[in-house]
């Protein structure tokens, strides 16, 4: 599955994981003093580091899966389809609203960056200037004209 990202985006998932393989070097560390003060059934800081160590190994797979399928969004939109890095801009029932398409890490609704998994970007994803897109969404169906596309 595509991680669609920008280049920004690719050196910021980088240094993500570059943070979080120190952590788990750092919850190795507090494991290995914790199992230094003896028992470990009722040691609070070996239980409170293994927890964290399974979190910080989780959320390090997690980003590697999305660093390796890291897809670059091109700078460059072809103005006739959209698709991933476009920009739009829209009529949604009489309202004039611009969005940029990204991928779902690079979202930011408020300042106008929608993922392409969102139910307006999936739907205006592969159409053109001029048509009008019914997008499904938790609300009810709205109609969506593709003013501008670029």
């Amino acid at each position: 599955m595509s991680n669609y990202v920008t280049e920004a985006g690719l050196v910021k998932l980088k240094e993500q994981l570059k943070e979080i393989k120190l952590k788990l070097k750092e919850a190795s560390r507090k494991i290995k003093d914790a199992r230094e003060m003896g028992d470990l059934s009722e040691n609070a800081e070996y239980h409170e580091a293994k927890n964290e160590q399974s979190y910080l190994a989780s959320k390090e797979v997690d980003i590697e899966q999305k660093i390796k399928n890291a897809q670059i969004i091109s700078k460059e939109c072809k103005t006739d389809i959209i698709n991933v890095g476009c920009a739009v801009e829209i009529d949604d029932d009489g309202e004039k609203v611009s969005y940029q398409i990204v991928g779902s890490d690079e979202a930011d609704p408020i300042n106008g960056r929608i993922s392409v998994d969102s139910p307006i970007g999936s739907a205006l994803v592969g159409h053109k200037k001029g048509e009008t897109v019914a997008v499904k969404t938790p609300i009810g169906v709205t109609n969506c004209k593709i003013l501008k596309i670029g």
